[in-house]
């Protein structure tokens, strides 16, 4: 089901705790709700659409892969950069890092390990982010 965004800073700045296998209808929340807004989005956490569980989904074409309690293993290639978020207005400048590896659960639980690079790398890690309530 497609929610509403989430744009209370007060809320985005609450930590997000680890899902469980009763958080799975968060997953289809957030890829309905990524779906809907894909002219202007490329990933979201489950904290934009009010649950404070650590999931996100991201846009890789036309695939959206959902990750369940993400946890970055690996990082190179620090930049600084600018980045938007749905939530919030404006641009931000940020570290992000080119290549990452990332241990998760995919939507059926069961442990993934992937490499990425360049922009999806920087994607992951925005929604990542906002497991700390740390805003961009």
């Amino acid at each position: 089901m497609v929610k509403q965004i989430i744009r209370d800073p007060l809320f985005l700045q609450q930590k997000s705790t680890p899902a469980s296998k009763d958080d799975a209808q968060v997953i289809v929340d957030l890829m309905d709700t990524l779906k809907a807004n894909s002219d202007r989005c490329v990933g979201m956490a489950a904290n934009m659409i009010g649950v404070k569980k650590q999931i996100i989904v991201v846009s890789v074409g036309p695939f959206i892969i959902p990750m369940v309690n993400p946890v970055i293993t690996s990082k190179s290639g620090r930049y600084e950069t600018e980045e938007s978020c749905l939530s919030l207005d404006g641009v931000r400048p940020c570290v992000r890092y080119k290549e990452i590896e990332v241990d998760y659960l995919d939507q059926d639980f069961k442990p993934q390990h992937g490499k990425y690079t360049d922009f999806i790398a920087q994607i992951i890690q925005h929604e990542i982010q906002h497991f700390s309530g740390e805003l961009i």
